[in-house]
């Protein structure tokens, strides 16, 4: 999201509570927009169709640059059978040093044989931040979800680590009432975790990919290992096929590595179950 030139203290503003409730409908071949509830400190840009009338395409803006104590956002993504869409933001997320936590509630719901893809920018947690982050996401029949999430854990390109503060993280992917993949994270700042190997490992960048809602061949599986190893990037990465999907991990000091791999797997599984090529938002090429 928007980057912010200086770190902001929460002593010297009121906290701001951002909401966000976006609909997207199906109209014959094409995915319509609809602006349902816009309340600052959160923005959109007007939607755009760079692959044609089938995908539309949204970047979520959030003006302010970044998180402080006390600071909400409320954000919900619903659509409607059959809708197709991707949601981006232009820079990175910055959660700073607060003396309160932060929290950002996300929700998707997808009616049946609807399509979301969920591909945020790099999140960036200063020390001492106090993050609490939840992602639900609600499938209906043969609807799927693709997502992913880096973070990086201080201000690594000054020598900072995350000494202290909390990160918490869920993500939560269910079907007419059933789960089909839960994944909760926390990291407390100064902890082990940060350097055991079974940890961080000393790395200040961890991200995850999923892919839900379809059954994925073990052939898949191993092309996202083989993409991870033909990358030839830095850090350490895994592969785990889940019953209804895939999962990616990542954990190194680079967020362009997480995130080059990361789009060499969209564009396979797009290449295989959408029949179309990844169609990265141009914005993150300027």
């Amino acid at each position: 999201m928007v980057a912010a030139l200086s770190e902001p203290r929460d002593v010297h503003r009121d906290s701001w509570h951002g909401r966000l409730d976006v609909g997207f409908t199906r109209s014959a071949e094409r995915t319509l927009f609809e602006r349902r509830r816009v309340q600052m400190p959160l923005a959109l840009q007007r939607p755009f169709y760079p692959e044609g009338p089938s995908v539309c395409h949204v970047l979520l803006l959030h003006p302010p640059g970044g998180m402080v104590g006390g600071d909400r956002l409320d954000i919900s993504f619903e659509l409607d059978t059959g809708a197709e869409a991707l949601v981006s933001t232009p820079s990175a997320a910055k959660w700073y040093r607060g003396l309160r936590p932060a929290y950002q509630d996300v929700r998707h719901r997808l009616a049946g044989g609807a399509h979301f893809e969920w591909l945020p920018q790099e999140t960036i947690v200063f020390s001492g931040a106090d993050v609490h982050q939840r992602l639900r996401v609600e499938l209906g029949a043969q609807a799927s979800w693709f997502g992913w999430e880096i973070t990086r854990f201080g201000r690594s390109a000054r020598g900072e680590t995350f000494d202290e503060g909390t990160w918490c993280m869920d993500t939560e992917v269910w079907r007419e009432g059933s789960p089909l993949w839960i994944d909760r994270q926390r990291l407390d700042g100064g902890s082990r975790m940060l350097t055991s190997a079974y940890g961080l490992g000393g790395a200040p960048v961890i991200a995850t990919l999923a892919w839900v809602g379809v059954p994925v061949a073990a052939e898949i599986v191993d092309a996202a290992r083989a993409l991870w190893l033909s990358e030839r990037l830095e850090g350490d990465a895994g592969v785990t096929r889940l019953a209804h999907g895939m999962l990616c991990r990542y954990r190194g000091s680079s967020s362009a590595a997480a995130r080059a791999w990361f789009i060499a797997v969209w564009d396979k599984v797009r290449s295989q179950f959408r029949g179309a090529a990844a169609c990265t938002p141009r914005i993150w090429r300027t």
